[in-house]
């Protein structure tokens, strides 16, 4: 571990390679699981107001969720989620023709219709932030469901954190992204 600003990164994301492998895994994190998407309390603002434009995008059991639970719910810790079809699939989650996974949210982002792509835990998966009064924890978390992940990642020579570039930027901003790599530089020299 090393302190990175206000954050404790865990070596993991700069140790492990990681892509996802939608062909192989279906996009099985947005249906398996004991829990909705981790939400940041910004989030749920977010949800409720492009909710109207997301829902041409879903499912008929994920509009149903929704309109139950809410846009959002409270976890068994108190911890903001996205709520679940039935205790499984993410009540945003759609499926390709191949019978893949993907984020409702997302697609409606990808087509122009809202701008905003995703949860941010999504986007950063498999890194998974918790924050502290202090500080950030930033780790990588390993899952069974992406070992394929793993092994394209390998194949493909992608550690984490260039893989979730994007997401990390979005988080923490770019001076932060550009210390990580710095780290990363000095780590593998």
């Amino acid at each position: 571990m090393f302190q990175l600003g206000k954050t404790i990164v865990s070596e993991d994301i700069l140790e492990k390679e990681f892509v996802c492998n939608l062909s192989a895994c279906k996009g099985a994190c947005c249906i398996d699981g004991e829990a909705g998407a981790p939400l940041e309390k910004e989030e749920i603002e977010i949800l409720e107001k492009i909710y109207p434009k997301v829902k041409p995008f879903l499912r008929k059991e994920g509009i149903e969720a929704i309109e139950k639970q809410g846009t959002w719910v409270t976890g068994d810790f108190d911890e903001l989620e996205t709520p679940l079809i039935d205790g499984a699939d993410c009540a945003y989650v759609i499926f390709d023709k191949k019978g893949t996974a993907l984020c409702g949210i997302e697609e409606a982002y990808n087509q122009g219709i809202i701008d905003w792509k995703k949860p941010v835990s999504c986007h950063l998966y498999p890194i998974r932030i918790q924050d502290y009064s202090e500080f950030s924890a930033v780790n990588y978390h390993k899952w069974e469901i992406c070992d394929d992940a793993c092994s394209l990642g390998k194949e493909l020579q992608v550690p984490v954190y260039k893989f979730v570039k994007e997401a990390l930027i979005r988080k923490f901003g770019k001076n932060w992204y550009d210390e990580l790599e710095k780290v990363a530089e000095q780590m593998f020299e």
